[in-house]
């Protein structure tokens, strides 16, 4: 018989809460192959142990947590999504699923590890989070005209991207160069496209890497909303549960859709290339695409202004929802090192390496910030920063 560890119960109870974990979902895990729901409460009131693979395999493969947090005297004290989310209603936050709360923590590990990298200065010469701060009552399209200009990007610019791809890697550059690092991850499901985490220093997006790149590009700007109200954010694609909200969080839920619209679709460049027109699949696929925006955000900015009613709208979405749905297929994997630098970015990666090769970090700590081991390091660097 496996000899038990004496964990601390209130720890191994906190670590199932927090990951969003049921007893029934655990011992689901575990296949249950010698693990009931007697056992597991057993562990957390304190009357038994798990043995040391079981307690390997709660920590690293379902809990995703440090070995030895489960020794510690008392839970660690860390942010709740409720404080990190404080405009979403409760109830969106008891729904959210162990995927989703385990990379709001991993974005939180980010935080730190920009902070350790950058000695505690974001690097950035100006920095729109700390600049432009935004209410609820102010106009969306000044702020989106605002923001713009803080950015430096000219529709004309907008107009010569060529693809999605190349309009969100543009994108994540200009965010990033003032002041908002952007991450992505596979979130594995369909719901939530993405969040943010508000910092004074170090705010960060997070992308559904699994979403389309229109759909990515979109949670940029909502995300970026957000941070300049000085609060985290979840852009979620059914957004039902704003009818829920009452207040300024509904006010500001609502503001960050609208600016994310206005920014991507000014509505003063916009109106010439509508004006006339008959609104056909065919119109809003090529401003969709002149934009380097999804056609749902086309219609949605010809409802706002009136060219077309909800009902036309409404039937739109749900057609191409079924039709985007039904071309959905698994995905292949590719290449894992590109993966991991195209969810990291390049100025993350180049910091990382930098202060690796200027000796003042070591190649295990080089691994913990790129959340690799070390034996990967050199393949992940051939591939990402010389180009295999």
């Amino acid at each position: 018989m496996s000899e038990q560890i004496p964990v601390n119960p209130k720890v191994l109870r906190w670590a199932r809460e927090t990951a969003g974990y049921s007893i029934e979902d655990l011992i689901t895990k575990f296949n249950r192959k010698r693990v009931t729901a007697a056992i597991v409460e057993d562990w957390e009131e304190g009357n038994s142990s798990p043995s040391y693979e079981q307690l390997e395999r709660l920590a690293y493969e379902i809990f995703k947590r440090p070995l030895a947090l489960f020794f510690f005297p008392e839970p660690p004290d860390e942010e709740t999504p409720r404080q990190s989310f404080r405009t979403l209603p409760q109830e969106e936050i008891d729904l959210m699923e162990p995927r989703l709360l385990y990379l709001i923590r991993r974005a939180k590990v980010m935080q730190e590890n920009l902070k350790e990298l950058f000695n505690e200065e974001n690097p950035a010469t100006k920095k729109i989070h700390i600049d432009i701060r935004i209410s609820p009552s102010d106009s969306v399209s000044d702020t989106a005209k605002t923001v713009r200009k803080y950015l430096d990007v000219n529709i004309k610019k907008q107009y010569a991207l060529k693809s999605n791809d190349e309009a969100l890697k543009f994108w994540r550059d200009v965010i990033e160069q003032y002041g908002v690092f952007v991450f992505k991850d596979a979130f594995k499901e369909e719901e939530c496209s993405g969040f943010c985490l508000y910092d004074s220093q170090f705010p960060v997006i997070y992308l559904n890497n699994s979403q389309p790149k229109i759909r990515q590009i979109f949670t940029v700007f909502h995300e970026l909303a957000h941070i300049l109200f000085k609060t985290g954010g979840i852009d979620f694609r059914n957004n039902d549960f704003v009818n829920n909200m009452s207040g300024n969080n509904k006010r500001i839920e609502v503001f960050c859709n609208k600016f994310a619209g206005e920014f991507l679709v000014p509505s003063g460049d916009f109106k010439p290339h509508i004006h006339n027109q008959e609104i056909s699949d065919n119109l809003l696929d090529q401003l969709a695409k002149k934009f380097s925006v999804s056609r749902e955000v086309i219609l949605r900015k010809c409802l706002d202004l009136n060219y077309i009613d909800s009902h036309f709208y409404e039937t739109k979405v749900k057609k191409w929802e079924v039709e985007r749905l039904s071309r959905q297929s698994p995905s292949s994997g590719g290449n894992p090192y590109l993966t991991k630098g195209a969810y990291l970015g390049h100025n993350y990666i180049d910091t990382a390496f930098g202060k690796y090769y200027q000796g003042l970090i070591s190649k295990t700590q080089l691994a913990d910030y790129l959340g690799m081991k070390e034996a990967h390091i050199n393949k992940f660097e051939g591939y990402v920063l010389h180009k295999g």
